[in-house]
């Protein structure tokens, strides 16, 4: 998954992209609304982090707009602000969800997946196809009674193609779900782990194929 930060103090903001990047998510880094904008405008995200005060603006006239434009990437307000009229105010304008500064990383991870398997239509972090079950908390494979631990970035990726079996995903668009701005990325880097997730899922139901001259596509076996 590939994710927006939107938040202007550097150390918290360093925290929760490590953070992140250690669950295997690519995090894009904005310390300003203006470079927010200039980011979406550019980039697709499958979530935004967003900061409510920053130094050129306040982060709801920026979800306000999102929603304006009918921009439905999920949004999960990060404020200072804990009264219960501030939280219904955010939940109004059309974020997702909120998290009240200071706050632990293992619940912003919570929330993070919870809005994510909302927005996917899901009850749980659990995915199935041809009888291919994928968890996305415990980062596993399930099938014909085995378990499959997947490293994280083999997780995102498995993650894109449980959710569309039979969409053809070109190399540019998984690159650009698997890393931020600052990787240094190529499609050498998604083939080797096309290959690592052929190899995980020998023995299943389901297969990833290539699509000659336009990608790869997961499909039954």
């Amino acid at each position: 998954m590939r994710f927006l930060l939107i938040e202007d103090n550097p150390k918290l903001a360093g925290v929760v992209v490590e953070r992140l990047q250690l669950d295997g998510h690519a995090v894009d880094h904005a310390g300003t609304l203006s470079d927010a904008t200039d980011l979406t405008a550019v980039a697709d995200y499958d979530l935004i982090l967003l900061d409510i005060m920053l130094p050129d603006g306040d982060g709801r006239d920026f979800l306000e707009r999102q929603r304006q434009a009918e921009r439905r990437t999920p949004v999960i307000v990060i404020t200072a602000r804990s009264s219960v009229s501030d939280r219904v105010g955010l939940l109004d304008l059309g974020a997702d969800d909120y998290i009240v500064k200071p706050f632990d990383f293992s619940e912003l991870e919570a929330r993070v997946r919870a809005v994510l398997r909302r927005q996917g239509g899901a009850a749980d972090n659990t995915t199935t196809f041809e009888e291919t079950t994928l968890d996305s908390t415990k980062g596993e494979l399930r099938f014909d009674g085995q378990t499959v631990s997947l490293r994280n970035r083999e997780l995102r990726l498995l993650e894109v193609f449980f959710a569309a079996p039979g969409q053809v995903f070109s190399k540019t668009h998984l690159i650009d779900r698997l890393f931020s701005l600052s990787d240094e990325a190529s499609e050498n880097a998604i083939e080797v782990y096309v290959g690592r997730l052929r190899k995980r899922l020998e023995g299943s139901g389901a297969k990833i194929e290539t699509v000659r001259g336009m990608g790869y596509r997961m499909v039954a076996r």
